[in-house]
């Protein structure tokens, strides 16, 4: 086991809402929550303002509206996030060849496998320049740990934030664990924790005092080993390069149950067709379809469908969940869609399902290059309907983001990341000819950065 700090965990500080905020001038120091923001909708990320409300990740976000009335309500821009998660990975990588990226925000990295650390002195200025890079390159903050193993580095970057860096130093590992709640062991949820308490168990010194044989009795083997171990600061996990993606999926939520079969149908292709743009823009293919499908009472139906071969043909998929969905009934309702594609491969069966015309479909290539979620998408009335958060380009005015829309107008801001003062607001109808969708602005300029 080593023991000099060089396993280092990066955290960013409340990523996609402090993304919003560097994009978005007039929303700088309050409070912002993204996520699904209609009755059913979900908090993906809260701003540090919006967290002083009691808003936290995964809290329903008519919840969040009741305790911050007042915040600003956005929906993900996850393309936009994407693009500034590459970047950031991308200084990890400058440091080591084993770089563990855990989702968009967070990652491990081995400093000693990359010789950029080898003790607590060097492993300490590799976590400052890596801030300072971090800032540089996407005007936002992470918070960084440094310890000996991945558990503790995990922890030490949680003590660092926001916006700061803390290395836990050698011997000090049983101290700093030991008054601390048994839910801060890695594998320890709600459930484990909720039976170690039943026993008398709350913190990690407790799980020491009990000794390793009582552990097992109450968890089991395998568990009640691994858990003993780290709660003597024992981890020898060791930094996983990036795995594999198994899969590619979206899914959506709807405020109000969907009835109609044909409405069914259309959200069913809109997802296949969302689910291929991810596919398409991480190179990937694959050979198995799921439909996902969560009905008015909650209960959850998946259907899949394998084809001959790895596909990234939006036609294919498409047709693909159509067959799933007959073979589902949704009469009752339906409050969830899903559509996701398994299997993956990094080459496409070209000829497999060469369309009867012998042609690619002719919206493949405009599809691809789509962003990910729509800005503006015409609603069952006929309505469009614009996405609060997203960019939008004014043939007059300007680049801006979309604040709200409804009974046939679209409310815009128009300002930029580079702005130093809010932009102006303006109203127009939501089939204004000027108004159209736009691709989000880099927070820092190309010129700018380094």
């Amino acid at each position: 086991m080593r023991t000099a700090p060089t396993i280092l965990h990066l955290d960013m500080d409340a990523f996609y809402a402090s993304a919003e905020q560097a994009s978005k001038p007039s929303l700088r120091g309050k409070a912002v929550i993204v996520g699904g923001i209609g009755p059913r909708g979900v908090v993906a990320t809260a701003s540090y303002e919006a967290r002083v409300f009691g808003v936290h990740s995964a809290m329903p976000t008519a919840q969040a509206r009741r305790l911050a009335p007042n915040a600003a309500y956005l929906t993900p821009r996850f393309a936009f996030y994407r693009a500034i998660s590459e970047q950031v990975m991308g200084l990890l990588r400058a440091l080591s060849p084993l770089v563990e990226p855990l989702s968009l925000d967070e990652a491990f990295v081995d400093l000693e496998a990359g010789g950029t650390a080898w003790d607590e002195e060097s492993a300490r200025l590799a976590g400052a320049r890596l801030r300072a890079e971090i800032r540089a390159v996407t005007a936002l903050t992470g918070s960084v740990g440094l310890a000996a193993s991945k558990m503790l580095a995990k922890i030490a970057s949680e003590q660092a934030k926001p916006d700061g860096l803390v290395l836990i130093e050698p011997g000090t590992e049983r101290a700093l664990l030991g008054p601390m709640s048994v839910r801060i062991l890695p594998g320890v949820g709600p459930a484990t924790g909720d039976h170690l308490r039943r026993a008398g168990i709350t913190t990690v010194e407790e799980i020491v005092g009990a000794g390793e044989d009582e552990v097992v009795r109450l968890l089991g083997k395998a568990h009640g080993h691994g858990l003993y171990a780290m709660a003597l600061a024992r981890d020898d996990r060791a930094v996983v390069a990036e795995r594999d993606t198994k899969s590619v999926s979206v899914e959506d939520t709807y405020d109000v149950d969907i009835h109609d079969r044909v409405r069914v149908r259309v959200e069913v292709q809109r997802l296949a067709e969302r689910c291929v743009r991810r596919l398409r823009e991480a190179g990937l293919s694959g050979r198995t379809i799921v439909l996902k499908v969560r009905r008015y009472d909650f209960s959850t139906l998946t259907r899949s469908e394998t084809l001959r071969g790895p596909t990234d043909d939006p036609a294919v998929v498409r047709e693909a969940a159509a067959r799933l969905l007959e073979a589902v009934d949704t009469t009752g309702g339906v409050r969830l869609l899903g559509v996701g594609v398994s299997g993956l491969a990094d080459y496409t069966q070209e000829d497999l399902f060469a369309q009867a015309a012998g042609e690619l479909d002719p919206a493949g290539e405009e599809t691809a290059a789509a962003p990910e979620v729509a800005v503006a998408e015409e609603s069952a009335a006929g309505e469009w309907q614009w996405r609060a958060g997203h960019d939008v380009r004014h043939a007059e005015y300007g680049h801006g983001w979309v604040q709200g829309s409804g009974l046939g107008r679209v409310t815009v801001r128009f300002e930029t990341p580079d702005d130093s003062e809010p932009g102006r607001v303006r109203t127009f109808r939501t089939d204004d000819p000027g108004l159209e969708p736009a691709e989000p602005l880099p927070l820092v300029p190309d010129g700018v950065r380094g």
